[in-house]
Order: structure tokens, then C-alpha cells, then sequence
């Protein structure tokens, strides 16, 4: 997959933009919350605060909850029914598992996301490059990605539509991936499934979805798309 830069300046800006969330002025408190190098550990019980890290991931316990979590070079997840207001990571995924809540929006510039069964993200999901995944989740606020595949299955319910953005920038891009994007048996994306590149669609002949701007759905039937 081709690199452009354009995702370098999405990439910079990113960093500068967790690091703002963060409240950053150049220095961090080095304390069980704020860190500069090293993983974030959240237990249950904890009272809620922002959690912040640079070079770590951040793991936020079953039951637990955060007010933020945001790093630059780490991974986030969310145990079962753990609840948070944001997520935001650059170079890393963010998972949540079983029955996890988060109030506002989940973003990854170069990662993966994955909803298990019962999460929810009342605000957006989205990301420049990696997979996009719900299963039997809830997203209120639409998917978006430039270079990833979406995986929307089981009792999935997507408010606010899908798109998939034109990348920008001025290099080029030399055996670029084309994203494929499945909506499964059971799904529901309401909204406009809006794609400004091409793209591989397949939507279950059991799934309901919104206008599609910019591809053509290739119907499937059975639990998976032909390959």
C-alpha cells in the first residue's frame, strides 16, 4: 500500500492534535494519569480523570472508566462495559470490548478499531489506514476512513452513514490497495454510504443500508461475501 504526503500531514497533525487533547505544554506529570514514556494501566475503582501517554498504550480495565485517553504511539483498549468520553490515538488501534461505552468519538490515524458485541460509540469511528470493525455494536455518529477496510456485521447499528475519503496529498501512490467495505446479514447503516474513491462493496441481501453515493453494492447472500 502506497505511502502519500498527505497522510504525513495528516500523521503530524494527528500528533499535534492528541498532544493539545491532552492539555500538553511540553511536559507531562509523571503520575499513574500523565506519562511521557510507558503504558497506562486504569483499574476499576479508580475515579475517573483524562489519561494521557506519548510513547505506551493505555489499557482501561473491565468496569472501569476514563474521561480521555489519548496517546501518540500506543494502543487503547476498553474492557467490558468500561466507560470513556474519547479515544484518540496516531499510531495504534483502539478496541473495545463487550458492552464498553464511549460517549464521544473514537480516532486512529494509523490503526485498527474494533466494537465488540453490545459496545457503543455515541460520536464518529475513524481512521486514515487500518481495519474498521463492528460486531453486533453500536456507532451514533458514522464510520469514516480513507485507506482501511470496514467490517459492519451481526446486529450492527450504524447511525450517520459511511464514507470513505479521496486521499489526499501530492505523491503518488504505487500498487495502492483498493478498501473493501462488507456490510453482513443483520446490519443497519442508516445515512448516506458516500465514496469518493473506488472501492469494493458488498452488502448482505439481509442487511439494510442507506443511499450509496460513488460504488455499486454487490449483494451477497450467506454469512460472508465470495471471495
Amino acid at each position: 500500500m502506497g505511502r502519500r504526503i498527505g497522510s504525513k500531514l495528516l500523521l503530524v497533525a494527528a500528533c499535534v492534535l492528541v498532544l493539545a487533547a491532552a492539555g500538553c505544554d511540553g511536559s507531562f506529570e509523571s503520575d499513574d494519569s500523565h506519562r511521557v514514556n510507558g503504558s497506562i494501566h486504569v483499574p476499576v475503582g479508580k475515579q475517573a480523570v483524562d489519561v494521557t501517554t506519548v510513547n505506551g498504550g493505555i489499557h482501561i480495565d473491565d468496569n472501569a472508566a476514563v474521561i480521555s485517553a489519548a496517546t501518540v504511539n500506543g494502543s487503547i483498549h476498553v474492557g467490558a462495559h468500561a466507560t470513556a468520553t474519547s479515544l484518540k490515538t496516531v499510531n495504534g488501534s483502539i478496541s473495545l470490548a463487550s458492552g464498553a461505552h464511549v460517549s464521544g468519538s473514537s480516532a486512529s490515524v494509523n490503526g485498527d478499531l474494533t466494537l465488540g458485541d453490545g459496545a457503543e460509540v455515541s460520536g464518529s469511528v475513524s481512521n486514515v489506514n487500518g481495519k474498521i470493525a463492528v460486531t453486533a455494536a453500536h456507532v451514533g455518529g458514522g464510520i469514516s476512513t480513507v485507506d482501511g477496510n470496514i467490517s459492519i456485521m451481526g446486529a450492527s447499528h450504524v447511525d450517520g452513514g459511511i464514507l470513505v475519503k479521496k486521499p489526499s496529498g501530492f505523491g503518488i501512490s504505487f500498487g495502492e490497495d483498493v478498501p473493501t467495505i462488507v456490510i453482513g446479514p443483520g446490519a443497519t447503516v442508516q445515512g448516506d454510504l458516500r465514496f469518493e474513491r473506488k472501492v469494493r462493496l458488498f452488502v448482505s441481501d439481509k442487511a439494510t443500508i442507506g443511499p450509496v453515493t460513488g460504488a455499486t453494492a454487490v449483494p451477497f447472500t450467506g454469512d460472508n461475501p465470495p471471495t
